[in-house]
């Protein structure tokens, strides 16, 4: 799968704001616990990379093979909770 990422102002992925590495989300998109509606064509993923963090990504899917990652970051907090509750009560574990 190709994967692109949205560039800001700065010239660097959107993602490096918020601590998440490009090879973090191509890892975590191999495994994906959720995956919803956004807005305005866009989709949120629920992932868990291979160092076992949980992210939030935010993409519009371009094709059958290609996705554009607008935005990721760790589920910390109650989202984090939140997160787990779901899992818990949908697959009676974490």
């Amino acid at each position: 799968m190709k994967i692109r990422f949205y560039i800001d102002e700065s010239g660097r992925p959107h993602i490096d704001k918020h601590g998440v590495t490009e090879d973090e989300v191509a890892g975590a998109f191999q495994n994906i616990f959720e995956d919803r509606l956004g807005r305005e064509n866009s989709r949120i993923a629920i992932c868990r990379t291979g160092s076992g963090r949980i992210l939030k990504v935010i993409y519009a899917p371009e094709s059958k093979d290609e996705v554009f990652i607008i935005s990721a970051r760790e589920l910390i907090g109650s989202q984090l909770k939140a997160f787990r509750r779901r899992m818990k009560k949908r697959y009676g574990k974490k």
